[in-house]
């Protein structure tokens, strides 16, 4: 076959592999990406038949890395990111050393030397973006404020591999790898550098890109033209990606993370996140066949006891450290449960700091290996532990007190003081959400002088809301003790505005059971939610599209009946 057409065959066969065998997987009940990661395994080098350029596959899951870690920045704002960073920063950082640790000590058991140890454990410690914000847009729960935290965790992790990847040349003849030369000045002045770099580009992209790129891709849309824009916003996330790397020394999926915040300022990111998400959603796939593509299965039958240790730290070992770090912040159980499910895999950033140590003479063949066993075990597992969070959480409730007590602990946050003024607590409007509508409502409530006390998950935004004076209670809405400290029963209206509209009907039950008289407000995106919600007469509905319809239907109207 020639060359030449190398590319078509790595795509045609990935794509149509991947096809079937996720088919099969949905059928069987079971993830979709199962079937994907297998597709790799058989176009991979350690199966017989067909064998797909693994370089090709590697640099199209590259693109696709890009992609999605753009369509994360459309989501997610630096508001986003500052408003998790108490938890997201401190609990990124314990983590990664405590898996680090973990898996140090499993590499050190096995007769291996320190600087081996330490990368090895460096590997298992970092989860896989990708596969988290596949699991996060299946649930719903992307633009939640647990998916923000879980997303928020990684995006530091990241920034922590950034300058993992920089350091280890120099420090490789420290470590027991082949001597590169560093020295203690070059060492402190390579990390120097990195961060200068990084900070470079990071301030770069949210002072000039902020305003620069929505101004780009304003003037693309003056144009009328849909392939133009299409083209932008593509050119946007994969050049800015590139530059990035070439430039500032940052991986392409944080350089595409960062053009994703930046472009999100413009008014068209959600046109632009709808446009990107067939390209997003071939690319992702391409990267899970790539990693199959990757794994040698003969590992699991030389070393299971090995690729079994690897796999326990990975799943069990970093969830419980999250799952207690996310606790001690006295977050709820089940956003501790959530964090633990999205940080048990391994994935690109794993791949690309093991074959640095390898090159670097740092590691034994065999450490790939189990690096690829367990990220291929731990990602085809990964929707397992999702599904389970409910289910773990109503049994711990069940067989243990101490569960029951995580989330009604006493918090100075999860109830009002006494201190909260009558008027807040009787004919008020209960708000939960205090996002970008949320703030909208509140302001409208205070013009028109409605009492109001918003119930909002996120912990910073409640302190910064009592400390402004307004009534905030912090928890979610979801369980019933969060709704009774904001007097639901005394309530006249719900207002329900959060984006995730997951445990809606939870929470109408709940306000309807404490005060049947009571109003409830909702906005949805889904229209057949919108309608099922609707039938109860006591509820409203606000459904995005239909409401911005009709506002520009009686614009339209009074322009022309003038």
């Amino acid at each position: 076959m020639p060359h030449s057409v190398s590319l078509i065959n790595t795509i045609a066969a990935g794509l149509g592999l991947a096809l079937i065998l996720g088919f099969l997987a949905v059928r069987l009940r079971l993830p979709a990406l199962v079937g994907y990661l297998l597709a790799g395994v058989i176009l991979g080098p350690f199966t017989p038949g067909f064998v797909a350029d693994m370089e090709i596959a590697a640099q199209l899951a590259e693109i696709g890395v890009m992609l999605l870690m753009f369509g994360v920045g459309l989501h997610f704002s630096l508001d986003d990111l500052m408003a998790v960073r108490k938890i997201a920063v401190p609990g990124a950082l314990v983590q990664i050393a405590v898996a680090t640790v973990l898996g140090g000590a499993l590499a050190m058991w096995w007769g291996w030397h320190l600087g081996a140890a330490l990368v090895f454990g460096l590997a298992l410690s970092v989860a896989s973006t990708v596969v988290l914000l596949r699991a996060l847009e299946s649930l719903g729960l992307l633009d939640s404020y647990i998916g923000r935290i879980a997303v928020g965790w990684l995006i530091v992790e990241d920034l922590a591999m950034v300058l993992v990847l920089v350091l280890l040349p120099p420090l490789a003849g420290v470590l027991g790898g082949r001597d590169s030369g560093g020295d203690t000045a070059a060492i402190w002045q390579t990390l120097g550098f990195t961060l200068l770099q990084v900070g470079g580009f990071i301030v770069l992209m949210l002072v000039v890109g902020r305003r620069v790129f929505p101004w780009i891709l304003w003037q693309v849309t003056r144009t009328g033209s849909r392939e133009l824009f299409t083209l932008c916003v593509v050119a946007a996330a994969v050049s800015i990606a590139f530059a990035s790397a070439a430039l500032f020394g940052v991986s392409f999926a944080l350089g595409a993370f960062f053009a994703g915040m930046v472009m999100r300022e413009s008014e068209f990111s959600h046109r632009a996140a709808e446009e990107s998400l067939p390209l997003r959603d071939a690319f992702a796939v391409l990267f899970f066949v790539s990693v199959g593509m990757l794994f040698n299965p003969a590992v699991l039958v030389e070393r299971p006891l090995q690729v079994l240790a690897v796999v326990l730290v990975i799943i069990v070992g970093k969830s419980i450290a999250a799952g207690v770090l996310v606790l001690a912040f006295r977050y709820p159980l089940r956003t501790a449960l959530t964090v633990s499910a999205s940080l048990a895999q391994i994935g690109e950033f794993s791949f690309i700091l093991i074959a640095l140590g390898m090159s670097l003479g740092l590691l034994p063949n065999e450490a790939q290996s189990l690096v690829l066993a367990g990220a291929l075990i731990s990602i085809a597992t990964n929707p397992l532990w999702f599904s389970l969070i409910a289910p773990v959480q109503g049994w711990l409730h069940k067989r243990f007190a101490f569960a029951r007590t995580l989330e009604l602990r006493e918090d100075p946050l999860a109830e009002l003081p006494v201190s909260t003024e009558a008027r807040y607590l009787s004919r008020q409007v209960v708000l939960v959400g205090y996002g970008r509508v949320g703030r909208r409502i509140a302001a409208e409530l205070k013009a028109h002088e409605i009492p109001f006390v918003v119930a909002e998950q996120n912990r910073e935004m409640v302190e910064r809301l009592r400390a402004a004076g307004t009534a905030a209670v912090w928890g979610d809405a979801a369980e019933p003790a969060v709704l009774i400290q904001a007097h639901i029963a005394r309530a006249q209206v719900l207002v329900i505005a959060t984006p995730n509209t997951l445990h809606v009907q939870q929470m109408i039950e709940t306000a309807r059971l404490l005060n049947p008289a009571i109003q409830t407000v909702i906005r949805s995106h889904n229209e057949e939610e919108a309608r099922l919600l609707a039938e109860d007469e006591s509820v409203t509905v606000f459904l995005g599209e239909q409401e911005l319809a009709q506002a520009m239907a009686r614009r339209v109207v009074k322009h022309a009946t003038a």
